[in-house]
């Protein structure tokens, strides 16, 4: 099987009998390799009026029940999700030159799910959830700055709870696409599309 960072060869990769497991072995492979956040990645969304917008955050979990990210639930992000609960995930790993597009609907995590990884989440971060109103207009940085000093007063010596304000989205995927580059933009793309009955139809398209 040619790796798919052999980006000098013409012959085809093997598909995957399951997109789950390529996706570990290529998100691995960008762990070692990505000089950045490896799990960054694209969430674009749309709002009723189907008003697209993009941007990047970091996926949290991920499995076969699907791919997992946290944010603030005033946000316009979640504002998109909850009209509209369908996205679309973009990774794109450059020192590999690799991309992996994932669609599907969106669900929110359940309160435990979001409590537990909140509490994971370093104090800073933490105590940063409750002073910031994600997306609403800020008349200077000083405001915010006294906004997390109020809060690191109100937890001071105490544990930060989860604002009832954040939470987490879980995309489960009905499409997955891997993009592998080749010489001379003669790219290798292989797309895997849920068949409902939990299993996957996969095959090639053209670049």
């Amino acid at each position: 099987m040619t790796s798919p960072a052999d980006t000098t060869s013409t012959a085809p990769t093997t598909l995957a009998a399951d997109p789950f497991m390529l996706f570990d072995t290529w998100f691995g492979e960008a762990q070692a390799s990505e000089p950045g956040d490896a799990n960054a990645m694209t969430l674009a969304t749309a709002d009723a009026r189907g008003r697209p917008s993009a941007r990047m955050v970091l996926l949290k979990d991920h499995g076969p029940d699907g791919f997992t990210f946290y944010t603030n639930l005033e946000s316009r992000k979640a504002d998109d999700l909850i009209a509209n609960p369908h996205a679309a995930l973009l990774f794109h790993w450059k020192s590999l030159r690799r991309q992996i597009r994932i669609e599907g609907p969106v669900t929110r995590v359940d309160d435990a799910t979001a409590d537990a990884y909140f509490a994971s989440r370093p104090r800073d971060s933490q105590i940063g959830a409750w002073a910031s109103d994600q997306s609403r207009p800020l008349d200077a940085r000083s405001t915010f700055e006294q906004r997390i000093a109020e809060a690191e007063a109100r937890f001071a010596g105490g544990a930060v709870p989860r604002p009832p304000h954040w939470s987490g989205f879980r995309l489960v995927p009905e499409t997955m696409e891997f993009w592998l580059d080749r010489m001379f933009r003669l790219h290798e793309r292989s797309r895997y599309e849920a068949d409902g009955a939990g299993g996957w139809r996969a095959g090639y398209l053209f670049p």
